[in-house]
């Protein structure tokens, strides 16, 4: 996992992520392989997926924070440089349950899912724990087929 935050990374702010997310995953028996906590910069964020993506361990790479309009929300357009293309399903989704539960405000979220070369899917989601929640609620419904999928395994 990718945490994407200013504040987080200068020790300003807690990690309620980190918590949230191994929490979440040993519940369903899976772990949290490692994380990195990384500024809001397109350069930073870049080399912090591109180095999660390349541990075997790592099946799925989530990165938090930066998806929104804001000038300092670049993750979105950074992972976009590193993807070979967009599975624009889990964004849809995240918006439409995003906005259910906060109103319109939910749809300026540019939470996407991309799939990296060599198969590798990575997700996007705000930084705040009940966007996390809820894109985990929706990312764990789909991976192991993803995943299996982009191994080449059938249906």
């Amino acid at each position: 996992m990718v945490i994407t935050s200013d504040k987080v990374y200068a020790g300003l702010k807690e990690d309620r992520i980190t918590p949230l997310v191994s929490s979440t995953l040993e519940s369903r028996g899976r772990r949290l392989a490692a994380v990195s906590k990384v500024r809001n910069t397109f350069e930073e964020i870049i080399s912090a997926i591109a180095s999660m993506a390349s541990r075997r361990e790592c099946d799925i790479v989530l990165v938090t924070g930066g998806t929104g309009p804001g000038p300092r929300d670049v993750t979105a357009d950074a992972v976009s440089r590193l993807a070979i293309y967009t599975l624009p399903g889990y964004g849809e989704e995240f918006r439409r349950l995003s906005a259910s539960e906060v109103g319109p405000r939910g749809l300026l979220s540019r939470a996407e899912a991309y799939v990296l070369p060599g198969g590798k899917p990575v997700f996007t989601t705000p930084g705040n724990p009940g966007a996390v929640a809820l894109a985990l609620k929706i990312i764990l419904g789909l991976d192991t087929h993803l995943v299996d999928q982009l191994k080449g395994k059938g249906h």
